[in-house]
């Protein structure tokens, strides 16, 4: 029940506060930390991302100007440039970094059994990166090329809800195939990955984890075919192959049997080539679960454009994954309350309403109800939705 509080506090009594102290206690975010606390400061930061502001000026400026009404949003210590800046750049962003992941372990259970396009018992998860560029006379530390600057955020999405379940912020510099030294494989699971990532070497490891992975080939791939299934070539397949790798070092790192499967694109016109290691999924499930993998670079398209992780208010590594992480939090958190209050609209429809009622004192779900769902411009009809944004 609504007790007089605003919108935004409301929105943040989703976020399970024993969790969040037992964050800040295991990197002791508020060790000698008197008047602007580490929930002060993920409040600014959250309230600066549902809000668009552009910088911590703006910040400050904004949550001035509410005056008493920041007592009801729940901030309790005087907010400044200076002070915000001085705890984006001290305080450990792995406060955050776990905080999200508290967020994901309530997120997920809500939404198991989302159709996302193939029916499968298994859970299904993409894998991939973005780059987020930065200004490298501000950030030397994040030097990509001679000229660039930027770090890359590499995320596993499971595919039931959108939800990443693995996010990692590495300079750009760092090869994405190094993202697979650090998973840990789910045993019975399926993972869907771009042939950036294609290591015999690694994703024989997750044969032996007894993990299933989708990855496309490359075409100066070496291999003997051992045998071949039948196809129905009306439906896209070309060829569904049992092959073992022929080049020495590719076949040293994967001694096993590989099934390969080709599928010419009608829309694109281009023939893709596919490699797993699971032999009993039908052909074309296999072609079709590759193509949910764009649900990914979807969410990167989300986040980039809804959230502020595109400009910094910080210029130090530790600012900026602060910012990212805090950003994942608050998207986590939108796919939380719109499944807790049932919700049919999309998170963008969320972000826009909120943008505009946080400081009002009505029940949040009120605040959300009654409004005819939208579709967003600019979304292309042959690529699938993420939350129907």
């Amino acid at each position: 029940m609504n007790l007089g509080k605003t919108v935004f506090a409301q929105l943040m009594d989703f976020i399970p506060t024993h969790e969040f102290r037992r964050c800040v206690h295991r990197y002791q975010g508020d060790y000698k930390v008197s008047s602007f606390s580490c929930w002060d400061q993920f409040l600014c930061m959250a309230f600066a991302q549902l809000t668009y502001r552009e910088s911590l000026r703006d910040i400050e400026t904004c949550l001035r100007a509410l005056g008493s009404r920041r007592y009801h949003l729940g901030i309790r210590g005087q907010v400044a440039r200076s002070t915000l800046a001085d705890a984006n750049e001290a305080r450990d962003f792995r406060i955050y970094a776990d905080l999200a992941q508290a967020l994901i372990a309530l997120a997920r259970p809500l939404y198991v059994g989302e159709d996302f396009g193939v029916e499968l018992e298994q859970t299904v998860y993409a894998l991939d990166c973005t780059t987020i560029d930065l200004c490298l006379s501000l950030c030397p530390w994040a030097r990509y090329r001679a000229y660039n600057a930027a770090v890359k955020l590499h995320t596993l999405l499971d595919l039931q809800g959108n939800i990443p379940v693995f996010m990692e912020v590495k300079p750009a510099k760092i090869h994405e195939i190094h993202t697979l030294d650090t998973l840990l494989p789910e045993p019975g699971s399926i993972y869907l990955v771009d042939r950036a990532y294609l290591d015999f070497g690694r994703l024989y490891r997750w044969q032996q984890a007894l993990a299933f992975f989708v990855v496309r080939s490359r075409k100066d791939f070496r291999f003997h075919r051992l045998s071949s299934q039948p196809v129905d070539k009306g439906s896209g397949l070309r060829c569904d192959q049992t092959i073992r790798l022929k080049s020495f070092y590719p076949a040293k790192s994967y001694p096993e049997p590989l099934r390969r499967i080709r599928y010419h694109d009608a829309e694109t016109e281009k023939n893709l080539v596919f490699l797993t290691n699971n032999f009993f999924l039908p052909t074309l499930t296999v072609a079709q679960l590759y193509k949910c993998r764009w649900q990914v670079e979807l969410f990167f398209k989300w986040i980039k454009q809804h959230l502020r992780i595109k400009k910094f208010y910080g210029l130090s590594p530790n600012a900026v994954k602060t910012q990212i992480w805090i950003a994942i939090s608050v998207y986590v958190l939108l796919a939380i309350l719109r499944k807790r209050l049932r919700l049919q609209l999309s998170l963008y429809s969320i972000t826009q309403i909120l943008s505009l009622t946080l400081f009002e004192k009505m029940p949040i779900l009120q605040a959300l109800s009654h409004v005819e769902p939208i579709s967003e411009l600019g979304v292309s009809g042959n690529q699938l939705s993420l939350f129907n944004i």
